[in-house]
């Protein structure tokens, strides 16, 4: 568990320059969120990537990033420890660093908030074409991954963060009624709602919650939902038009009674029925 009050920043940038066999070159990475926390008597780097798409190559960018903040704290030891001059031994002098110096722990967590279920690779080695036999010897590296749609199995001590997931997801899922029974009467803070529209693309929603924000903060979810929710009923009701002219063709039903058994179940107009019928017939 992290407390916020107990995170301190750092620096994004863990670009390095990389030697090997004779070539040099400058390779970039930027985190998204780099933090710094006390864990213990020390500390450990956190950092964040945020994904709205999948990236097919997103444990090699993990494992580059964490090789490269552990690089950055080497070189900084290395430094440290040179202008000092406090070797012990050759073997010390070579490494520069001390038999008793230890690099701090890396975390890197990517979160996911696309509407597509994520099929990319979850560690290195589900990037790598690897004959059988040679498995047992290639290091893996996996990736801290959290999917923003099927992380319903996950609790958050926090309740806003709880909240973002929760209604992030039932969008994604059309549970417009979950959302309509659990936030009816509930406001939750507008910023809030600032991040479930960035989440799931709906401006709609990040307009309700800014102005909101100007007056007073608050934002009730089922209103500000409220042309997403008939967005998805109408989506889902069109679904069903379409599967039941599907059936009507495939059992020879007439144009005539399948208008009817539309406007019946689905309690449409008869010339709504009809346009529907004369559009995908």
């Amino acid at each position: 568990m992290l407390n916020p009050s107990d995170l301190t920043e750092v620096d994004t940038d863990v670009s390095s320059f990389v030697k090997f066999n004779g070539h040099a070159e400058t390779v970039q990475k930027v985190l998204d969120v780099v933090k710094k926390t006390a864990y213990g008597v020390d500390f450990v780097i956190w950092g964040l990537e945020n994904q709205a798409k999948i990236h097919y190559a997103m444990p090699l960018r993990h494992m580059l990033g964490d090789c490269f903040s552990y690089l950055k704290e080497y070189n900084e030891i290395a430094a440290r420890n040179r202008a000092e001059k406090g070797f012990q031994s050759s073997d010390e002098f070579l490494s520069n660093l001390k038999k008793t110096d230890r690099l701090h722990p890396v975390v890197s967590l990517c979160v996911y908030y696309g509407e597509n279920e994520w099929d990319g690779p979850f560690c290195l080695t589900d990037m790598l074409e690897i004959p059988e036999k040679l498995k047992p010897l290639v290091s893996d590296y996996k990736m801290n991954l959290i999917e923003v749609r099927n992380s319903e199995p996950l609790r958050f001590h926090n309740p806003d963060v709880d909240t973002v997931f929760d209604v992030s997801r039932s969008i994604y899922e059309r549970n417009f009624d979950k959302i309509n029974t659990i936030y009816r009467d509930k406001k939750i803070p507008a910023e809030l709602g600032v991040v479930i529209g960035a989440i799931t693309e709906s401006q709609k929603l990040i307009d309700q919650a800014l102005k909101s924000e100007k007056e007073g903060g608050q934002i009730n979810m089922c209103g500000a939902l409220e042309e997403l929710v008939d967005k998805g009923r109408q989506e889902g009701m069109q679904k069903g038009i379409l599967a039941n002219i599907r059936t009507c063709k495939n059992f020879h039903i007439s144009k005539e009674d399948t208008i009817k058994n539309i406007a019946k179940e689905f309690s449409l107009p008869e010339k709504d029925a009809i346009e529907y019928v004369e559009k995908y017939w």
